[in-house]
């Protein structure tokens, strides 16, 4: 486990977070609401500046009910102009009508006669009643504070007859608010800077016992016990660091009884080349050592602690814990018959027990016996099939001279069958002992192979044509088979690196089966066909077909499906196997595709570099040029 703990994953960080937010959050509530009223205090004493006396009001009024217009617009320019408030910006007097009478700008003068069609005059010549409004003048990006007035007359205070449109500039209020809150902001963060200081030396001695105790139990957890944690007062962390040094104490203790038993066991069962399961008196494991793991196909030795050894083995349905307990059984071979892959296993038991003779567990043992069985099932099937194989010609070899030496010899009708059955018996097993002869020497590795490069397509037809020859020779013969070869073939040149002879053996034995097993009459097609990197040959028949269950079990030696035929027509069940043999030499593949009662397909796969005859012949002549 990692020790190293970062700065802002530590407790010390955290406290000192969040007092630093609390104090963030508190001074930023406390400066929102002193800016808030400073504003609004500095906007009231703002408008009360800008507010024209009573009587230019009123002395604006009278000239708008003057019937002189022009004299009266020279009062009111007069009137304005002698106005002196810094704070306004402008000031513009409208009568009833929304015409401009007159202004303070010395550059707006030429707006004087002009209608206004702001709605805030329109709303106030309408309502008689003063509004205001803060804009924004986008044009030179400053913010104003526009108060219009409405001017009534003196006989009628009902009567408006017109308003005093008054602007004056806010950038000067909100400028110094923004001076304000910029400093009040700046002392805010200087004093979270120095709270989050001063909270991380604070939080820093209050975490500092944790650390320790921290690091105590760290260092516990690594085998080290050595040093004792220093208890400062009588509260929490001191108690809590009592307990951590005798938490300590009392774990080495126990740590140090155990150690060696466990350096000792864990030394045997590391160089132990078999595997080895250890139970509790239950019957759950409790160790297990990597040859077991091994030889169980299990990748974790998690998997299967605390598990019933008669779950992992396999053996709940047949035995009981108590039965291997008590030794009732304490050697058996473990065969998984549904997993071909699956090791075949000696698995022996022994009872754990105590000086009292208390049975406290189990100890399993596993020896993987895969070979020694596999080879003594082989050996005893190879046996038993050469001497099935050879008894049968060899019983009817005998049988036949046995009547020639009683004097069938003397009879010229019956001797010449005699000695014709006792010729084709005898080269039925020249055969057999020739094919196992073949199969030993690729077992074995020393077949030699003459590899050339051959034009597949021309071999094949070759090979095809020797049947088509005997098809005429035997077509006028009435015990012979009838049958045709279909030929299916890609029209591209195909060179394929084969031994010739070998090749010719396979064809040779798959052709026959498909004649052997094709019904009178029947179509035997060969296919040949170019893959991105593959030749694919194929012989398909019309015969009966391989049942699913033996399909798997077509290229074994010795395997027939239908054994009595097989011997009538004289095979010896190792041809398929002879055939898979030398296409794996070749580098190639075979197998078989087969429906029951609809006949059977044989595909052979070899690998292919496209390859043009000419190549050879092309880079000769261009070096003899």
């Amino acid at each position: 486990m990692n020790s190293k703990i970062k700065f802002y994953q530590s407790i010390q960080f955290k406290i000192a977070l969040v007092f630093a937010l609390m104090l963030m959050l508190t001074l930023e509530v406390v400066g929102a609401v002193f800016v808030r009223q400073l504003e609004r205090q500095n906007m009231t004493t703002f408008k009360q500046q800008v507010v024209l006396p009573t009587y230019v009001n009123n002395s604006l009024a009278n000239q708008l009910t003057k019937s002189n217009t022009k004299q009266a617009n020279k009062q009111i320019k007069s009137i304005l102009g002698s106005i002196n408030n810094s704070t306004i910006t402008e000031i513009r007097v409208i009568d009833s009508k929304g015409v401009i009478r007159g202004t303070s700008l010395a550059n707006t003068q030429g707006d004087v006669g002009q209608r206004m069609t702001d709605k805030i005059v329109k709303n106030t010549l309408v309502s008689n009643r003063s509004h205001t409004e803060n804009i924004y003048d986008s044009d030179n990006h400053n913010r104003y504070f526009i108060n219009v007035v409405p001017l009534v007359s003196a006989n009628n205070s009902n009567e408006v007859i017109g308003v005093v449109y008054l602007r004056a500039n806010l950038e000067g209020v909100y400028s110094s608010i923004n001076n304000i809150s910029l400093i009040y902001f700046a002392s805010a963060l200087l004093t979270i800077i120095f709270g989050l200081g001063l909270a991380i030396l604070i939080s820093r001695e209050i975490t500092r016992p944790i650390e320790e105790m921290r690091k105590k139990t760290l260092q516990i957890a690594r085998g080290d016990y050595s040093g004792r944690l220093k208890v400062v007062g009588n509260d929490e962390l001191g108690q809590l660091a009592g307990a951590v040094n005798n938490l300590s104490v009392r774990i080495e203790e126990s740590q140090e009884s155990s150690e060696a038993e466990r350096r000792r066991l864990n030394s045997v069962l590391s160089h132990m080349s078999d595997g080895v399961l250890a139970t509790d008196r239950r019957g759950n494991l409790v160790t297990v050592n990597n040859t077991a793991l091994q030889l169980l196909g299990i990748e974790k030795e998690e998997d299967i602690l605390n598990t019933s050894i008669l779950d992992v083995l396999g053996l709940r349905r047949e035995y009981t814990v108590r039965q291997l307990v008590d030794s009732e059984l304490d050697h058996l071979i473990l065969d998984n018959q549904d997993d071909q892959n699956a090791p075949i296993l000696s698995v022996y038991f022994s009872p754990i027990q105590r000086e009292s003779g208390f049975v406290s567990g189990l100890v399993c043992v596993l020896h993987d016996v895969t070979s020694q069985q596999k080879e003594e099932r082989e050996q005893k099937e190879f046996v038993s099939n050469v001497s099935h194989e050879l008894r049968t010609p060899l019983t009817s070899v005998k049988s036949y001279v046995e009547a020639l030496a009683d004097g069938a010899w003397k009879d010229e009708k019956v001797a010449p069958e005699f000695l014709k059955v006792v010729e084709d018996e005898t080269e039925r097993m020249i055969r057999m002992i020739n094919d196992l002869l073949s199969l030993s020497r690729m077992d074995s590795g020393t077949v030699k192979l003459n590899l050339e490069y051959v034009n597949i397509n021309e071999l094949f037809n070759y090979l095809l044509d020797r049947f088509d020859m005997i098809i005429k020779k035997e077509a006028n013969d009435p015990t012979k088979k009838k049958y045709t070869i279909e030929r299916h073939f890609t029209k591209r040149d195909l060179w394929v690196e084969i031994d010739t002879d070998k090749f010719t053996q396979v064809i040779d034995n798959i052709v026959n089966n498909a004649i052997k097993y094709s019904p009178d009459g029947g179509v035997i097609t060969a296919r040949l066909l170019e893959t991105h990197n593959h030749v694919i040959l194929s012989i398909s028949d019309q015969g009966l077909g391989i049942p699913r269950k033996d399909l798997s079990h077509i290229f074994d030696r010795f395997f027939r499906v239908d054994k009595a035929r097989s011997r009538k027509q004289g095979g010896t069940g190792l041809g398929l196997a002879i055939s898979k043999e030398v296409i794996n030499l070749l580098g190639g593949q075979v197998w078989v595709d087969s429906i029951e009662g609809r006949g059977s397909t044989f595909y052979i796969s070899l690998p292919y570099v496209p390859y043009d005859e000419g190549d050879d012949w092309s880079d000769d002549q261009t070096a003899t040029d």
